[in-house]
């Protein structure tokens, strides 16, 4: 895991955390825990930027950074959310029982029929 922390001098207070390794558990599901996770821990972060020492400025690019790394996270979390989704019906499609030739035309069997 690779810690980057930005100078106090242009973000007081400001230290983010960003994840390099591979996810601890590979399941799609444990992946969107970690997701929000993150995404409420750098929106507590964006909380209290406001009571925060410093300058206007300082503040306002704090502000930006995490807006930015939660935006970074919704697409990912919106994009594992898409994958469980898609998982989740050919699973449903497998376990429905719907067989290919049975009632259905297939190349396998066809009937030709002369009149």
């Amino acid at each position: 895991m690779a810690s980057i922390s930005m100078p106090s001098s242009t973000a007081p207070g400001l230290q983010t955390t960003t994840s390099t390794a591979a996810p601890q558990g590979n399941d799609i599901s444990s992946q969107i825990t970690r997701i929000t996770q993150q995404i409420t821990k750098l929106t507590q972060q964006l909380k209290t930027i406001a009571d925060g020492s410093g300058s206007t400025e300082d503040k306002q690019k704090q502000a930006e950074m995490i807006q930015e790394q939660i935006a970074m996270l919704e697409a990912q979390l919106a994009e594992l959310q898409h994958q469980q989704a898609e998982k989740a019906q050919s699973q449903q499609d497998k376990s429905s029982g719907k067989v290919t030739g049975v009632n259905t035309p297939s190349d396998d069997h066809q009937i030709d029929i002369y009149v």
